[in-house]
């Protein structure tokens, strides 16, 4: 048994799946704070396949280790936290609290429980501004906001954890930016509010939703003076954990990038999504987002060594599986849009 923190979120759903579908049996530990369940249905849904599900905050350590102990987990992949950089600047003792205390409490109920493989879902904000491209994992870390910290704090956390006792085996993977939709059209990411990822945004503008697309900033010392990032599939993102999962005994324990290796900008993506959908996507250029890069993309080589993982999806098929998650789901998972076209979740 497998159990999955964060869940019901967006990179998490996919986890779930593709878990699921290589014949694993999860359950789900989620407190719904920035997540739908009916993610999770869909999930279900998609594979034909039953998981389990406890509405617990990661924060209630004896839940956790009863959830542990009750159904036999041998695993755990942690993907649940907070993550918008612009919010960790405004409110950063909430993100310590939730990313760091969480997972504290995490590692502590898993000790207890005996339970000591774990892949955590870390960031390529722990790298901070880049000194070189394309990154590759031995590269200095310095992240420029709270959010980054978090994980550079939680990171250090586990090699302390693995140093104290090397019965631990434990994979962290550093995500560069995950896009896109499974290829269904049901299951994807539904931000609430005003998003804080690029493709959501691009997504609404050309649905729209919102008038237009305000870039943050055009002065970067890039191609075209937008932003660079290494976008990568969140469907290649899942397969990641699947080949970290195989190779956690390889090692006691490994830090690796996911990540395709090429860098985009931000108008890159918009012209691709234009192409893709066949909507224009109006934008204006705002200010700078504090705590922001220039550009950041892996160098994805160890993964392979590693893991017998790489990225396999193109930019095209990230645009593609957005575009049809947002006509397919206009208003996230609040309503399908074809609700007698959705199978029901298995109970």
């Amino acid at each position: 048994m497998i159990m999955v923190t964060g869940g019901a979120g967006y990179i998490g759903s996919h986890v779930c799946l593709a878990l699921l579908d290589a014949g694993f049996d999860v359950v789900v530990v989620d407190n719904l704070s920035n997540s739908k369940r009916t993610s999770l249905d869909r999930v279900q849904a998609i594979c034909g396949k039953s998981l389990s599900f406890r509405p617990i905050d990661l924060r209630d350590e004896e839940a956790i280790c009863k959830t542990l102990r009750d159904f036999g987990v041998t695993a755990v992949l942690h993907l649940a936290g907070l993550k918008a950089i612009g919010e960790s600047n405004e409110n950063p003792l909430g993100y310590y609290d939730n990313n760091f205390v969480g997972t504290l409490r995490l590692v502590s109920a898993m000790k207890n429980a005996s339970v000591k493989k774990l892949i955590f879902s870390s960031s390529a904000t722990v790298y901070g501004d880049p000194a070189y491209l394309p990154i590759d994992e031995s590269h200095s870390l310095a992240p420029t906001n709270p959010y980054g910290r978090t994980k550079y704090f939680i990171e250090e956390m586990l090699r302390d954890l693995h140093r104290s006792d090397n019965d631990w085996t434990i994979a962290i993977l550093r995500y560069f930016n995950p896009v896109g939709a499974h290829e269904s059209g049901l299951l994807g990411e539904d931000p609430s509010g005003i998003p804080n990822n690029l493709l959501p945004l691009v997504a609404q503008v050309a649905l729209g939703k919102r008038e237009r697309l305000v870039i943050l900033g055009n002065d970067y010392p890039t191609l075209d003076g937008t932003g660079i990032r290494d976008f990568i599939h969140v469907v290649d993102v899942a397969s990641g954990h699947l080949s970290a999962l195989k190779h956690l005994n390889d090692s006691g324990i490994m830090t690796v990038n996911l990540g395709t290796g090429t860098g985009t900008s931000v108008l890159q993506i918009v012209q691709t999504f234009e192409s893709v959908s066949g909507s224009p996507v109006p934008h204006t250029i705002g200010e700078r987002r504090i705590g922001d890069v220039a550009a950041c993309y892996a160098d994805p080589t160890l993964a392979a060594d590693l893991l017998e993982w790489k990225s396999t999806k193109s930019l095209t098929q990230m645009c593609a599986d957005h575009w049809r998650w947002q006509l397919n789901n206009p208003n996230g998972y609040h309503q399908p849009s074809h609700p007698s076209d959705e199978p029901d979740a298995p109970a």
